[in-house]
């Protein structure tokens, strides 16, 4: 396999990078998935290598145990780096701050480290909106909307390694580095062989939505219905997770052109916000059924509306988002289904 074409995928059977690693190979690429299956499932691998039709190198590996990553990096040759692993659910972060800390910024520095001993100049950053914190003007959020005070220790780890990220690039390293703040990701893969595959209770709206419908949880809380929004809920642009692993493909692309060492943040979203209402009121009309769902409490961490402005994903990767929160919410009870009938 010809090493130009390797990227390392860290995190890479989780629910955003398991879905990223099929587009990789569809475009040509040969990902190398690291991940130690503390917050995904190994059916995802088995769903990725039915998908493309063959195996795939994967290393079950912590990426917080730098000895052990080392060896990775002995072992392939990589022309780029795509760093998904990390902790993620906002309010586990605010229970649990300390390992939030530990994993995703020691994970960071181990694999940016790595990169700059073994010349893999190349690097995605999974980043977030959560960076812009409260929105204080405008919902819409640019790339130069002021970056806030995190509404959660999630999203000051990832306001953090963002900082890390410009402090390397100034020491004056050879990198260039992409950071993909993502707004709401959702769906699942058409196929139905890979998508969000919560370990025990879901945080996300999605799949506590089609795990509700499926009777794996008996009710929805709505988290607060005072909010000064469309409906008195919050609103965030969901992003279906085929059109986000396709940015990181065109990241991968685009950071292969560049020439000299550059920092770019980059909103990937639809630009388009939907609150959770809408998306109750959605999935019903969609699947037929009736959600048991109430109103409960505001959740601590929460932002009220937040939604991406994408004219930067467009004029400097020429990506945007092509499926709607609708089509990710039928490929998520599709996705669901297949899971009960498995």
């Amino acid at each position: 396999m010809n090493n130009s074409k390797n990227i390392l995928v860290t995190g890479g059977a989780g629910y955003i990078g398991s879905h990223t690693v099929v587009d990789l190979i569809q475009n040509g690429f040969n990902p190398i998935i690291v991940d130690d299956f503390r917050n995904a499932q190994k059916s995802s691998v088995s769903g990725i290598e039915e998908i493309i039709g063959r195996s795939i190198e994967v290393r079950e590996i912590d990426v917080c145990d730098r000895v052990a990553l080392k060896k990775v990096f002995e072992e392939f040759s990589f022309s780029g780096i795509i760093h998904f692993a990390a902790y993620k659910a906002v309010g586990e972060s605010v229970d649990s701050p300390l390992s939030y800390y530990r994993n995703n910024i020691v994970g960071l520095i181990n694999v940016l480290e790595l990169s700059i001993e073994f010349n893999v100049s190349n690097f995605v950053f999974s980043s977030s909106c959560t960076v812009y914190g409260e929105p204080t003007d405008s919902k819409v959020v640019t790339e130069n909307t002021p970056i806030q005070p995190a509404n959660s220790p999630y999203g000051n780890t990832k306001r953090i390694g963002e900082e890390i990220i410009e402090d390397v690039i100034s020491s004056g390293v050879n990198m260039k580095i992409l950071c993909l703040r993502y707004f709401n990701p959702v769906g699942a893969h058409a196929s139905s062989l890979i998508g969000e595959l919560p370990i025990g209770k879901p945080n996300n709206l999605l799949p506590v939505v089609t795990q509700c419908a499926i009777g794996k949880i008996p009710s929805i809380t709505v988290n607060g219905n005072d909010y000064d929004t469309i409906d008195g809920t919050c609103v965030r642009d969901y992003i279906h997770v085929l059109d986000l692993a396709n940015a990181h493909v065109k990241g991968v692309e685009w950071l292969a052109q560049q020439e000299n060492p550059i920092v770019e943040n980059v909103n990937i979203g639809t630009g388009k916000g939907t609150s959770v209402l809408e998306v109750i009121e959605t999935f019903e009309e969609i699947s037929g059924l009736k959600l048991n769902w109430k109103f409960g409490e505001r959740r601590a961490g929460d932002v009220v509306e937040i939604f991406a402005d994408v004219t930067k994903s467009f004029n400097l990767l020429n990506w945007k988002s092509n499926l709607s929160a609708r089509d990710a919410i039928i490929d998520s009870w599709n996705w669901e289904l297949k899971l009960k009938n498995d």
